[in-house]
């Protein structure tokens, strides 16, 4: 009853709380938009993410080599956040609720596994490609 009952609050507060978000919106005019800092950090970003892409393709050679590169690194940098996330849920499902569960025990301990797995993977394959395409590719 308990369970139900704190359910209940959170999807209420949940529900003000989009409703309120809506409520606070305001139409913008295309010359707004046009003239706010966060479209010309847009255009920054935009900007710097081609003049990386570029400095991958002038390093490697080629293209498809180029746009590989520049997206093995994107991968490795955010996979660390993201399998430390889920080395932590894993975590909790081994010592936290399978200590009376031995089922639950096991997932944790397989997540723990395949997130440490991925991770390596992750750090590791842009190693591999960059010696694999210009050691032995020359």
């Amino acid at each position: 009853m308990a369970k139900k009952i704190t359910m209940i609050i959170i999807m209420f507060t949940m529900l003000v709380g989009i409703i309120s978000s809506f409520s606070n919106s305001f139409a913008v005019t295309g010359n707004e938009v046009l003239n706010s800092t966060q479209a010309t950090e847009l255009v920054e970003i935009k900007e710097t993410a081609k003049e990386k892409l570029a400095d991958y393709v002038e390093k490697y050679g080629s293209a498809p080599f180029g746009v590989a590169a520049y997206i093995l690194n994107i991968v490795r940098i955010y996979s660390i956040p993201f399998c430390f996330v889920g080395i932590a849920v894993g975590s909790i499902y081994q010592y936290v609720l399978g200590i009376r569960k031995l089922d639950v025990r096991d997932r944790g301990f397989m997540l723990i596994i395949t997130f440490v797995t991925i991770l390596l993977i992750c750090q590791v394959l842009p190693l591999i490609f960059a010696i694999v395409v210009n050691g032995w590719r020359g």
